[in-house]
């Protein structure tokens, strides 16, 4: 056979085997694209749908049909734009507290403690008991916790730091701690992650080039795990902004409604479906902003 017969049968193979393993990758991708399709595309066009019903006239309670109503969406914004900004304000309170909190723990954990594994294990395990419990016993918890006979309120009457008649359950204080606490263990993890494969090496070879401790930080520790504290930020902010439990156990009140409350309060209390799914469609979208105008200005690339 010659030079150029062989040439061309080794192109054609080289095309089957190109096309058998994108086949194969076909194969693998298919449950969780068929998975994505039937449990989040599928729920997120029924909302969309289901937020320009309308409701028929004289039709009774919690009756809509298919239409076009795109002014159920002005008319949720207009009433309920403050419970919207207030989630998303709480949301990044509890976010920022959360990686105040959690960077150091995790530090502790992942570097200080690494030549302790059992210690380090003993730390970890309480890191992540409290998801063995439920996430309303938790909140409810937190709600005795920050009660006016508690010690907490207590200690701070006692430093009138809170007036005598002040409580701390019912106010914006009370729901952002909920959300800090609850959520804390999503803040840790990805950043412990990032410590655990952090090289040590380099903060000894900056001390030995008499590099300070917060130039350390700043120039290696930091830089080093900007995926750790990435992941966190959105693991903890996302769900935050839609939650409810804590507004609603250590809140329930005007001043500290989230988005999630009226959400809830709409569909199963009011019956507005169309409301309801106009909001939820609203809130993802912020969320979905927020997230990509976080991701390009704080990306990973950007940081490292």
């Amino acid at each position: 056979m010659t030079r150029k017969g062989l040439s061309d049968l080794r192109s054609k193979e080289e095309i089957k085997a190109e096309k058998r393993k994108g086949r194969t990758g076909i194969y693998l991708v298919a449950p969780g694209l068929l998975v994505l399709l039937l449990f989040f595309a599928a729920p997120v066009v029924v909302l969309l749908a289901m937020s320009l019903f309308v409701k028929p006239p004289g039709a009774e309670i919690g009756v809509f049909v298919p239409g076009l109503e795109f002014s159920n969406y002005s008319t949720v914004l207009a009433a309920y734009w403050p419970e919207l900004l207030r989630s998303f304000g709480f949301a990044l309170i509890a976010t920022i507290l959360a990686l105040l909190i959690g960077f150091p723990m995790a530090y502790l954990v992942a570097v200080r403690l690494r030549e302790k594994p059992l210690l380090q294990g003993i730390l970890l395990v309480l890191l992540i008991a409290p998801f063995f419990s439920s996430f309303i016993l938790r909140t409810q918890a937190w709600k005795q916790i920050l009660a006016d006979e508690g010690l907490i309120a207590q200690s701070l009457k006692f430093l009138s730091i809170l007036p005598a008649d002040g409580h701390l359950t019912a106010t914006p204080i009370a729901v952002v701690a909920g959300l800090t606490y609850n959520f804390l263990p999503f803040m840790v993890l990805p950043i412990y992650a990032n410590l655990g494969r952090l090289d040590t090496r380099l903060l000894e070879a900056s001390s030995d080039l008499y590099a300070s401790p917060s130039t350390s930080f700043f120039k290696i520790t930091l830089p080093m795990t900007a995926p750790g504290v990435f992941a966190g930020v959105l693991l903890t902010f996302i769900p935050a902004a839609g939650d409810y439990v804590n507004a609603a156990l250590l809140g329930n009140n005007r001043n500290t409604t989230m988005i999630g409350q009226v959400i809830d309060s709409r569909f199963f209390r009011i019956i507005d479906y169309p409301g309801a799914a106009a909001l939820s469609f609203i809130l993802m979208l912020s969320i979905l902003i927020l997230v990509t105008v976080y991701i390009r200005r704080f990306g990973t690339k950007e940081l490292m």
